[in-house]
């Protein structure tokens, strides 16, 4: 096993994995944004309250973010990347990573999809600011993390189960583990942004979310 293995070489030969989360993350972002026109009336317009209300709350110069949100948001990233580290070791677990991110892009679509749906480019605008900054971060790191579980699984079907060669098992695990435990790091960086960079952004853009709400 070599310990230098570099990353790039690492993505070269799980290229056809890259491709396939992220096309099915894709899929997700797509299905979520066509689920906004599914959501009836009533439904909107609760939805349309809460941004309202959201909106009322940070022109009034209330504080959003902060410690509270980095914590939570922390916590939340960290939680699903370990149900990934989890179902990377388990050979039945392969379906379940596929379908995290399928919701994960099904969460994204469907949260763009209303904001834009609701405020047009205004919603984009609002949308860019509070949802994109930290997510460029946070789908790059779930993207690499059910990459590395699913080449973790397979391995473990490959090497114990069809060929029954019995494999070095332990490096292989070292290294996955230091891979979800690096884009762990990652997010701490995604759940600063969330906390401290995007509610300033939010403030910039309100003014003119009220508006268009009015």
């Amino acid at each position: 096993m070599n310990w230098n293995y570099p990353m790039r070489q690492y993505m070269k030969d799980h290229l056809p994995l890259y491709l396939f989360v992220s096309v099915l993350f894709v899929m997700g972002v797509v299905f979520g944004a066509l689920m906004v026109n599914a959501l009836s009336p009533g439904q909107k317009e609760e939805m349309a309250r809460h941004i309202n209300s959201f909106i009322q709350v940070v022109n009034q110069g209330d504080e959003i973010g902060g410690p509270s949100t980095f914590r939570d948001s922390l916590m939340l990233h960290l939680k699903w990347i370990a149900l990934i580290w989890v179902l990377g070791l388990s050979i039945i677990g392969l379906p379940f990573i596929f379908l995290l991110d399928f919701l994960k892009g099904v969460l994204v679509g469907f949260s763009v999809g209303y904001l834009v749906g609701q405020l047009s480019w205004k919603g984009m605008l609002f949308a860019f600011v509070s949802i994109a900054p930290q997510n460029l971060i946070i789908i790059p790191a779930l993207v690499i993390c059910s990459v590395s579980a699913c080449a973790f699984s397979l391995y473990i079907i490959k090497n114990r189960f069809l060929q029954k060669r019995g494999g070095p098992l332990y490096p292989m695990f070292v290294r996955y583990t230091s891979l979800a435990l690096g884009m762990g790091s990652l997010l701490v960086g995604a759940a600063l942004l969330e906390a401290y960079l995007s509610p300033v952004m939010i403030k910039w853009v309100t003014p003119m979310l009220a508006a268009a709400a009015g």
